[in-house]
């Protein structure tokens, strides 16, 4: 029960094929995207729609490393890597935020410039054209279901570098929105706000692409066990009368499960063979009641009876 799960188990490989079938999607639909909003930004003089073109195609280019990353996480354990190849899930989530946050920059500083130009007189003012709208209404469409259908498998696996494309998408739905405002209130004769709404869209982006690399650094970096999952391992243990006290609750990350390193106290009376027996019964009852833990190893010490 506490041996690690096969790497090319029916369950391993469901979650690959359903993590494929959402990248595949993604990057098909922002291509898509990407060349319409593109198109319709610049013929359609909308620097609004032209910003949100640029971010789906930025899109594009880190499917397309999230796509391959996840490949090579799915890799079988091997003598260098005895936990398997997960972690690449996270370095993937790690290259979607460092992208997100490098086109929110390049995005922001060229809608602030358009607004100033177009202030002082020296751009186009030419109002973007109705076609342009209906695209960003599409986007804004599209871009719901997106969230909806990523949301739903990042949650069901686990997967680090799918539920950073569900925020990814997630954004797209407000880049998408204000760039239809500002493209509306073009229309309206204010082409100003068109530019402004890309500055927006901008700072959107960017704080999707700093709450990505938040969550993919606390991941690599080891960071200590959620106080849900704490108090989950807590409650299990809490019938075993043959432990004393739980000392230290360790937990590192490998894709999406955990391996638990524990410190328990027992009667300091008690023989070597009924500390290793006290030991497998925590390892086997953890891995059985906690889903998503791979391993468990479990160190005890002597509480001298009071």
């Amino acid at each position: 029960m506490n041996e690690f799960l096969p790497a090319n188990g029916p369950d391993m490989l469901q979650r690959q094929k359903k993590g494929q079938t959402v990248v595949n999607l993604g990057l098909f639909c922002n291509i898509g995207l990407a060349a319409l909003k593109t198109t319709m930004g610049i013929v359609g003089h909308s620097a609004a729609l032209l910003s949100d073109g640029i971010n789906s195609t930025s899109d594009v280019a880190y499917y397309i490393v999230v796509k391959i990353f996840m490949k090579l996480a799915g890799a079988p354990p091997d003598s260098e890597h005895p936990y398997g190849h997960r972690q690449m899930e996270s370095i993937a989530s790690l290259i979607v935020g460092s992208f997100v946050i490098t086109t929110a920059i390049a995005i922001f500083w060229k809608s602030l410039n358009d607004v100033f130009d177009q202030l002082k007189g020296h751009a186009d003012l030419n109002s973007a054209t109705e076609a342009t709208l209906w695209v960003a209404l599409l986007t804004v469409i599209l871009k719901i279901v997106l969230t909806i259908y990523t949301s739903r498998v990042g949650s069901k696996t686990g997967n680090l570098a799918i539920r950073a494309l569900a925020f990814d998408h997630r954004n797209d739905i407000f880049s998408a929105s204000a760039a239809s405002l500002g493209i509306f209130l073009s229309r309206r004769g204010h082409p100003w706000v068109d530019p402004l709404a890309g500055a927006l869209v901008a700072l959107l982006i960017l704080g999707t692409g700093i709450e990505i690399l938040r969550q993919s650094t606390a991941d690599l970096m080891d960071s200590v066990p959620s106080h849900f999952l704490d108090k989950k391992i807590r409650s299990v243990l809490a019938n075993l009368r043959e432990i004393k006290q739980i000392e230290e609750i360790h937990a590192h990350r490998f894709g999406p499960y955990f391996v638990i390193n524990l410190t328990i106290g027992i009667d300091g009376g008690l023989d070597v063979y009924s500390g290793d027996a006290i030991a497998t019964r925590v390892e086997k009852l953890l891995t059985k009641k906690i889903e998503m833990v791979r391993k468990v190893y479990v160190h005890y010490h002597p509480v001298e009876k009071k």
